[in-house]
């Protein structure tokens, strides 16, 4: 009998057309990540067992999963054979921005380099530029509170080790740096493009995981009125795959 990591893992495939690997500890949080380094998000459903929807969706019968279809919608995909229509939980696959695509162009190379680089002890604590950081895989910037575990959004999963922002889009909003809340502050990228890609910052590689959107805690640390015009324009979040140290100057470039 399969599992609901499983079966999950065969539907979003389904849904997607595409191979999806197994999931890494908590299946629904993990699809979650995953998915949002595509342009993706797994939307939970309010009332999963009474929803119908004329296109695919995902739902969790006992313990297992299946793709549903439909108006009245019904099972299209049961990959463990157990489908009796006690619907409990359900999820949507949707895209977080309409305007931006869930695959990246061919070809598209992107560069820039850091203009400052923000840390802060605690959560919630003013951030404050240093000249360089010790990028510490697995954990983050070296004095940050996201490498000490101790930060508002530090948790298991991806995606949860380093922030970037452009420096263009704060400057535009007339934002000081430090209010970003991000920790690397850049020049000549557009870090949106490295959603999903693996990048250096000068020797230190990471990866993209997805962008790292605004939310009301933002706007209540850093001022009223910023969520708005942040969304898409907040940054990247990212994990830290070869340390080293990171300093102000260094050069940003993707490596796949």
């Amino acid at each position: 009998m399969t599992t609901f990591a499983e079966d999950l893992q065969s539907c979003i495939a389904d849904v997607l057309d595409a191979s999806v690997p197994p999931a890494e500890g908590e299946p629904v949080r993990f699809y979650g990540q995953w998915l949002a380094e595509r342009n993706l998000g797994l939307v939970p459903i309010a009332d999963a067992p009474s929803f119908s929807w004329p296109g695919k969706w995902l739902a969790r019968v006992g313990e297992h999963a299946v793709v549903m279809y439909g108006s009245p919608s019904g099972p299209i995909l049961d990959p463990a054979g157990v489908y009796r229509g006690a619907v409990e939980e359900g999820w949507l696959v949707a895209p977080l921005d309409l305007e931006r695509p869930t695959t990246r162009p061919e070809g598209t190379a992107v560069s820039g380099t850091v203009a400052s680089i923000l840390v802060a002890p605690v959560a919630e604590a003013p951030l404050s530029p240093v000249d360089e950081a010790k990028a510490l895989p697995g954990r983050g910037l070296e004095g940050d509170r996201y490498a000490f575990g101790v930060g508002t959004f530090s948790a298991p999963g991806r995606g949860y080790e380093l922030t970037l922002v452009r420096a263009e889009e704060l400057d535009a909003l007339g934002l000081a740096w430090e209010l970003s809340r991000r920790n690397v502050v850049t020049r000549g990228i557009d870090v949106n493009l490295l959603v999903g890609r693996r990048f250096r910052i000068g020797a230190v590689e990471c990866v993209g995981r997805r962008l790292a959107e605004p939310c009301s805690h933002l706007d209540r640390l850093s001022g009223p009125g910023l969520l708005r015009p942040l969304v898409h324009r907040a940054g990247l979040r990212a994990d830290i795959l070869a340390g080293g140290t990171i300093r102000v100057g260094d050069e940003i470039i993707a490596v796949d």
